[in-house]
């Protein structure tokens, strides 16, 4: 599929006289992706740690949410509504505000990561835990199981799929949070050279950089993949 995608570019450029500085031909982003790999390299660990410190904080938070959520009545009450409130917000409209707090380091762009990508945690967490079925719960209760017997034996391995979707869900978002970070304002990182290569009319740098993006994402996605089907199967 990628081989006949790349056949399509390259052929559609060439047949079309596309200029290059509105689209390269992949021939040419290939070869600026291989003649810029130190920078791309420095700039995607940039980027790299900013979504990996995003995403660590959303997990953390979207579990304490999810379950403090399921746990107490009022913080259903209460603090379910305020999320799905703030999930509607715009989070690129807050990226402005973060940077005039934080400054252009890489403190806003964690957090702008932590923002787009908590909600899936959240959602996961609750679906898994409320979706333990209910023979299930009600044996436990025969046996006189209790509220934490429940929990670590029965609801936390029943729901365990659902909250590593959740997870796995959140690490895309968590790349997007990061680099529509960088696109507000950053000294540094991948979404800073695709500024810098768009305002240098460098198109074919612009397009590499989009490549080393999306071979982060897809890294990254694999590694949580990876951990969330260990973590599924030693719970078994």
């Amino acid at each position: 599929m990628f081989g006949l995608f790349a056949l399509l570019w390259e052929n559609a450029v060439t047949l079309f006289h596309i200029k290059p500085y509105l689209l390269p031909p992949l021939s040419r982003v290939m070869a600026s992706l291989w003649a810029n790999r130190a920078l791309l390299a420095a700039q995607s660990v940039v980027t790299i740690l900013e979504i990996i410190g995003g995403y660590v904080g959303a997990v953390v938070a979207g579990l304490a949410i999810g379950l403090g959520v399921f746990a107490w009545p009022f913080a259903r009450r209460a603090l379910y509504p305020v999320v799905v409130l703030f999930q509607g917000v715009p989070k690129i409209a807050l990226a402005p505000l973060l940077v005039v707090w934080l400054g252009y380091g890489t403190a806003s762009k964690v957090l702008m990561a932590m923002l787009f990508a908590t909600f899936p945690v959240v959602v996961g967490t609750l679906g898994g835990l409320a979706g333990t079925p209910a023979h299930l719960v009600e044996h436990f209760r025969a046996i006189r199981a209790g509220r934490w017997t429940a929990f670590h034996r029965l609801r936390l391995p029943a729901g365990l799929p659902a909250i590593m979707d959740g997870c796995k869900t959140a690490m895309p978002l968590a790349v997007i949070g990061a680099i529509a970070g960088e696109f507000v304002g950053a000294e540094q990182g991948l979404g800073y050279l695709i500024l810098e290569a768009n305002a240098g009319g460098r198109t074919d740098l612009l397009f590499a950089a989009l490549v080393a993006i999306s071979l982060v994402a897809a890294g990254l996605y694999w590694l949580v993949a990876l951990a969330a089907d260990r973590v599924w199967w030693r719970a078994l």
